[in-house]
């Protein structure tokens, strides 16, 4: 149970760090619309460190981490994840700086946040499978 709040407090305090910085960077550069920087904050709080607290509350009062595909949900999860983050500062760094990303970049871009989003979106299926699991 102690991994999973550690994780939960991980993604904490990557999401304030994220949160920090977005405020502080677009104040900087007096940048005032909207800009992917702004998501990395929420994504992380609440499917970082949402998620792994309840999962430690799970773990501690049902088999949860006895399943067989829980270990694959925290792989899959533990790096889609953090990488979606990612993506948010390689699109919003040079949203605020007026330098968009164009064609094969903004392509690239576009496809490894995909990854990222599918492999969060698979992680949580593996996470849902081995609860309903657990249940019985």
């Amino acid at each position: 149970m102690k991994k999973y709040i550690d994780l939960a407090f991980g993604y904490a305090v990557a999401a304030i760090a994220c949160g920090v910085f977005y405020r502080e960077f677009t104040k900087f550069h007096q940048f005032d619309g909207r800009t992917a920087l702004g998501f990395a904050h929420p994504h992380l709080l609440v499917l970082g460190a949402l998620v792994f607290l309840l999962v430690a509350l799970f773990v501690r009062h049902t088999p949860l981490a006895g399943q067989k595909l829980f270990r694959p949900f925290l792989v899959t999860y533990n790096i889609g994840l953090p990488l979606t983050a990612a993506m948010f500062f390689v699109r919003g760094i040079p949203q605020v700086l007026g330098t968009p990303l164009t064609g094969a970049a903004s392509a690239a871009v576009s496809g490894v946040a995909g990854i990222g989003h599918t492999l969060v979106t698979l992680g949580l299926v593996f996470l849902f499978l081995s609860l309903r699991r657990s249940a019985d």
